[in-house]
């Protein structure tokens, strides 16, 4: 059976129709693979980490497919949430904030290299 870590860096502060798909179709991947009984871990990661706020929002058109595969996600960056100003914004969700791996200068990255380790493949939106 394949493994695939899905990482969304896509940043709907970009405001645009290619950031949405691109998170869309990220979350569409997670769904497929999902349904195939496949091993999946969706990771928000860079500025991706902003999705997390936006996507729990039940107005928000992808909030559907997003509460589909929620119990795929493995968490958000917590140096990307950091860096980029969604902390305190994914703290108010259910999605953990993972700082698994020290990286000098940030409070810690999800460690996307045991991911490769453990024989995943990695696809990134």
């Amino acid at each position: 059976m394949s493994k695939t870590a899905i990482v969304i860096y896509s940043d709907p502060k970009a405001n645009s129709e290619e950031a949405l798909g691109r998170v869309f179709n990220a979350m569409f991947l997670a769904y497929e693979l999902k349904e195939k009984h496949q091993d999946v871990a969706l990771i928000f990661q860079g500025t991706g980490v902003r999705w997390v706020n936006e996507l729990v929002n039940p107005d928000h058109p992808a909030n559907p497919l997003y509460n589909a595969i929620s119990d795929k996600v493995v968490g958000a960056c917590l140096g990307c949430a950091d860096v980029f100003g969604a902390t305190e914004d994914v703290k108010l969700t259910d999605v953990a904030l993972v700082g698994d791996k020290a990286i000098p200068g940030t409070s810690g990255v999800i460690d996307l290299s045991r991911y490769l380790d453990d024989g995943y493949r990695i696809v990134t939106f």
